[in-house]
């Protein structure tokens, strides 16, 4: 199982926000590619990169930082914030990142989901943020008005092979991943599918672990590293270990 390292961007700095209140923010450090750079050296091989500014705006606003963190690691990286045309897909990827997360496109444009699936295969993954199993888009200010697994199955139809699944209720909480609302749209979509939201230690890693076999294939951990409540370099031992 893969620990993906999340680095929020907001205003060129690297932020945590409660539940996706942008009222309730905490800044972490001033140059997020030094926490970029920190990250993978203590083993991460893939960061989780997101431009809070750029999913409230419908367009990346911050770039320019990402430019920065990609000049100071060599792992993978993914991003996603408020990437919605065929061009914002093609600036992000002609950066050098991994791969691009669609997330208000996936309900607004499914079409986009599916020619970019075409074109790019896997370097499309579709982010599915949801409360009480209701997506959320646009920056998770406004309802999507679908289910989560209903989105998460048209999605791996439409050739999607990895869903990033937010439990909005758990982010930034550190109250415990949502183990089961997870496994179950891995077991309902049949795709991979990557954890986030409410970790706080390394027994919610290990209550990952089991259900790798469904589909489970990572975990995203923010404020639980930022806050020393999970140490990273354990997380990734422990994910390798048994994973």
């Amino acid at each position: 199982m893969r620990i993906y390292p999340a680095i929020d961007i907001r205003g060129g700095k690297c932020v945590r926000l409660l539940r996706g209140d942008f009222s309730q923010e905490t800044v972490f450090s001033e140059a997020p590619e030094e926490m970029a750079a920190k990250w993978q050296s203590e083993g991460a091989d893939f960061l989780h990169l997101v431009d809070l500014d750029g999913a409230k705006a419908g367009e990346p606003k911050n770039l320019d930082t990402i430019k920065k963190i990609l000049a100071s690691v060599n792992c993978q990286t993914e991003f996603g914030g408020g990437v919605r045309t065929m061009r914002d897909i093609e600036k992000v990827l002609g950066l050098g990142v991994t791969r691009v997360i669609l997330g208000s496109a996936a309900v607004r444009n499914p079409s986009l989901v599916e020619k970019a699936c075409l074109r790019f295969g896997n370097r499309i993954v579709v982010g599915i943020d949801a409360k009480d199993g209701i997506v959320a888009i646009d920056g998770w200010g406004v309802s999507g008005d679908i289910q989560a697994s209903l989105l998460a199955k048209k999605m791996h139809e439409a050739g999607v092979e990895t869903i990033i699944y937010t439990d909005i209720s758990r982010d930034g909480t550190l109250d415990g991943v949502n183990v089961e609302a997870t496994a179950r749209l891995a077991r309902e979509s049949g795709a991979k599918v990557v954890a986030s939201g409410g970790v706080k230690s390394l027994a919610d890693i290990e209550a990952l672990l089991p259900h790798e076999a469904e589909g489970v294939e990572g975990v995203i951990v923010g404020k639980s590293i930022y806050m020393g409540t999970l140490d990273l370099k354990a997380a990734i031992h422990t994910a390798e270990q048994k994973g």
